[in-house]
């Protein structure tokens, strides 16, 4: 029997595509239309009649009255929300409350409500009928689709759902996607992360698989088992599976570890979620960064990151942004944040249409001697270091050693490798080179001798899953931070002697 599904998901596919290009080819207008629409709905709630929301009618209004704020500004009203009360920071209750982790609030509770739910849910589906207009590769949506994520179950709190974003999405998928979905929901619900990986491997070697998404730290995890158990490659495994969808993190360190443990090259399609809002996801595949959604109940502002900490920086919106600057992303959102830091540093590519590349994150840097290296340019030196030798990298962070036994200090890269460089000190010279070229403050303390080039240690195998473990943040949307400007993370990683 012929499916209809591939013929119904190009057409929808091209509906949506259309769709999109309307705010696309308008996007100054669809974020005005965006800002006056939450200033209204928002007029009643305590934190409108707070911040004299009656009176904004413009950006300048807007940046008067409203601070930037990071999730400690605004714990005050958001544990008013928690305790049951409605009308806070957006009108009425929230349908979800998304719990994260944090390094220094301890456990945050980002409000999701009914109006900012479908953002969630319309933007990864839109991701994949992109992904179908632009290559016409629709014969994957028959085969099985497994999304690695967090435990479905939630908890309810005063009224409200409570649970990780991953697992409160799970509660969304389409019904013409629920056969052709795994994990089963009993597997979903498995709390332990390696277990549940086991479980998942037991469950998909039988099937036709053709997607498989994920962050990457945790999809090679999974992959490594699936080869440990079968012997074979991925893409020998599952013969079909050709689309990779990830999020979270920058995809290229892996590429190389990737395509050996699948034994080919597949597509990908890199997303930008989050639990305060799904941001951007890739819309074409030749081209560098994600298409911003600037339609979806979020208004976004900027400020360059190297002004981020002076006393009152610039706030723009994006009619004002340029290419090529770091800037430090703030929004405020349909379910009730406002002028919020959500901590990433992102990169506009292309502004015909507005596309970004997540640079890091604003407390993820090394300045311990005024270099303020950042995410991108370690991941770009560490993708330039590898090109064109034999060597395959599992993971890596980097931390400043200050007070070295002996000799100047430097930058220290913390590497668990696949397949080690035969010439490490040659290895570490050519990411230090490349770093010098992208950083002209690190250019400099090393050619004034502030600083020797940055030494290279490397990480025992699993080690840094090992760390996550010991951190209970193994799996689900946790992912090691490229960089730190202390040592309290590497202090706890095991090396090789």
């Amino acid at each position: 029997m012929v499916s209809l599904k591939p013929v119904l998901a190009k057409l929808f596919a091209k509906r949506i595509f259309k769709k999109v290009q309307k705010w696309a080819n308008n996007p100054i207008r669809a974020q005005e239309k965006v800002f006056q629409s939450l200033i209204h709905d928002a007029i009643r709630t305590e934190f409108g009649k707070d911040h004299d929301f009656v009176n904004i009618n413009n950006h300048a209004d807007f940046v008067q009255r409203v601070p930037i704020r990071d999730y400690e500004g605004l714990k005050p009203y958001v544990e008013k929300v928690v305790a049951g009360k409605e009308d806070v920071l957006w009108k009425g209750k929230p349908l979800y409350f998304a719990k994260t982790s944090g390094t220094t609030s301890g456990a945050k509770y980002i409000p999701i409500s009914k109006e900012s739910m479908p953002g969630h849910v319309e933007a990864a589906r839109n991701a994949i009928l992109f992904y179908i207009h632009e290559t016409g590769n629709n014969k994957f949506v028959d085969g099985k689709m497994i999304f690695l994520q967090g435990s479905p179950i939630l908890k309810e709190q005063n009224g409200v759902q409570l649970g990780r974003l991953s697992g409160i999405v799970a509660h969304y998928v389409p019904k013409y996607l629920q056969k052709n979905r795994l994990p089963s929901w009993e597997t979903n619900c498995i709390e332990d992360w390696e277990t549940k990986v086991d479980a998942i491997v037991e469950e998909t070697l039988p099937e036709n698989m053709t997607v498989i998404s994920g962050i990457p730290s945790w999809v090679q995890m999974y992959f490594e088992k699936l080869q440990s158990k079968t012997g074979q490659k991925v893409g020998d495994i599952f013969k079909n599976f050709n689309l990779f969808i990830f999020g979270g993190v920058n995809y290229e360190p892996y590429r190389a570890k990737f395509e050996n443990l699948i034994g080919r090259r597949v597509d990908s399609i890199e997303l930008y979620p989050a639990s305060e809002g799904f941001f951007a996801f890739q819309d074409k595949q030749a081209e560098k960064g994600m298409l911003l959604l600037l339609n979806s109940g979020i208004f976004y502002e900027f400020v360059k990151a190297d002004h981020f900490f002076d006393e009152n920086p610039e706030r723009i919106t994006i009619k004002d942004v340029e290419l090529e600057v770091n800037y430090v992303m703030i929004i405020s959102t349909n379910a009730g944040l406002w002028a919020y830091n959500i901590g990433d540093t992102v990169i506009f590519t292309s502004i015909k249409p507005y596309r970004v590349v997540v640079s890091g994150r604003i407390k993820h840097f090394i300045s311990a001697f005024g270099e303020h290296v950042i995410g991108k340019e370690v991941e770009q030196a560490m993708q330039e270091a590898v090109l064109g030798l034999d060597i395959q990298i599992s993971e890596f962070t980097v931390a400043p050693q200050i007070t070295p036994p002996e000799g100047l200090p430097y930058h220290e890269w913390f590497i668990e490798f696949e397949k080690t460089p035969q010439d490490i000190m040659e290895f570490s010279r050519r990411i230090d080179e490349s770093l010098q070229r992208q950083n002209t403050y690190y250019f400099d303390l090393i050619q004034g001798k502030v600083l020797q080039p940055l030494k290279i240690t490397i990480v025992e195998k699993n080690g840094f899953q090992n760390y996550m473990k010991s951190v209970g943040k193994l799996g689900g949307q946790n992912k090691i931070p490229r960089l730190s400007n202390d040592r309290k993370i590497v202090d706890k990683l095991t090396y090789v002697n």
